[in-house]
């Protein structure tokens, strides 16, 4: 089978290897469209996201869906040919996390296209059947590979615990931005004001149904949400952006005693923040990390056309064009890109 590597970064390389073989708890996926994310242009750019570097070929791509092609001596409920949908991290199982339900924290983890562990920008992905997903008629595969990010936006949602006639506020406008922007207005929010700094990314999450969008470059973010709140502020902030100012912003514009929760990933250098200030709003901060116990609402949610991922992709090429797709991917308009198999 064919397989994209990355071999040192900037540098990727198709190779042929052999198919895998699922285990008795797995299945064996032929893998159809895998979603470019954001980690993997990091690696792809840098070789490394913190802690995390790339010391030996990897195979990146952790947003996947395909059909299934053969099942494991064990595995029940999914047989060759349904189209799925994978969750890209496994967890121990045996932690304390695991135990209670919070399997995304499971210091064990094994999640694709982080070293040492390869992704599915592969033919062919065997991977174990309860953390694949049948999705139903009305689910694309496209769609499926796109529950990943999807799951992010749904588990901020939570984190934030958005609910009926809720104000947000979403810092950053790209895949995870939008993400989040259908997920919290899944969760009731009926007003969405989200910002960025490239224009084209906000004119696409106008068009998607943002009630303001907020261009930081040219205008002050928390003057522009106490607009349109009438100075109340928003009862969620979600930064979603990793940018400094974005970051220092999100305790200006919630309101008080309303929520902040961190997700996107910005510099190693810290971020100081107003403590006082933090007490006398009484504000709830949260940091959300990945997902666990998403994939099902997110197949929901597409199937009755609550949300849509679709929309937001830019482009899509093929594994044979992976060189060319990650640079139109690092560039800023850029939403998402996705690799066809």
């Amino acid at each position: 089978m064919r397989v994209a590597v990355l071999t040192e970064p900037g540098e990727f390389a198709i190779e042929e290897r052999p198919r895998p073989e699922p285990a008795a708890d797995e299945v064996l996926v032929r893998i159809r469209e895998v979603g470019i994310c954001g980690s993997d242009v990091h690696y792809y750019e840098h070789g490394r996201i913190g802690e995390h570097v790339v010391e030996d070929p990897l195979v990146l791509g952790h947003e996947s869906a395909g059909e299934v092609a053969a099942v494991g001596a064990d595995v029940s409920g999914l047989a060759a040919g349904d189209r799925v949908a994978i969750e890209p991290g496994v967890p121990c199982r045996r932690c304390d996390h695991c135990k209670r339900g919070e399997y995304h924290l499971c210091p064990d983890v094994t999640f694709m296209a982080t070293p040492p562990h390869d992704g599915a920008f592969a033919e062919y992905v065997a991977w174990p059947a309860d953390f694949v997903y049948r999705l139903p008629e009305e689910v694309s595969t496209r769609e499926g590979a796109l529950c990943e990010p999807l799951s992010v936006g749904i588990h901020v949602a939570r984190r934030g615990d958005v609910s009926t006639g809720d104000t947000v506020l979403v810092t950053g406008a790209g895949p995870i931005g939008l993400c989040v922007m259908e997920a919290v207005r899944a969760a009731g929010a009926t007003d969405v004001v989200i910002s960025d700094v490239v224009g084209s990314k906000l004119d696409l999450a106008a068009a998607r149904g943002a009630d303001r969008t907020v261009d930081v470059s040219e205008e002050s973010l928390v003057d522009a949400v106490d607009d349109y709140t009438n100075g109340r502020g928003t009862d969620v902030v979600v930064e979603a952006s990793g940018a400094d100012p974005a970051v220092r912003a999100t305790t200006e514009a919630v309101r008080h005693g309303g929520t902040v929760v961190l997700v996107g990933l910005g510099d190693d250098e810290p971020v100081p923040l107003d403590v006082v200030e933090l007490i006398h709003q009484e504000v709830d901060i949260h940091t959300s990390f990945r997902y666990a116990n998403t994939y099902p609402t997110a197949i929901d949610l597409l199937a009755d056309e609550r949300v849509d991922v679709e929309g937001f992709v830019d482009f899509e090429m093929g594994l044979r064009d992976v060189d060319d797709a990650f640079q139109r991917a690092t560039e800023a308009e850029t939403v998402k890109g996705v690799l066809t198999l």
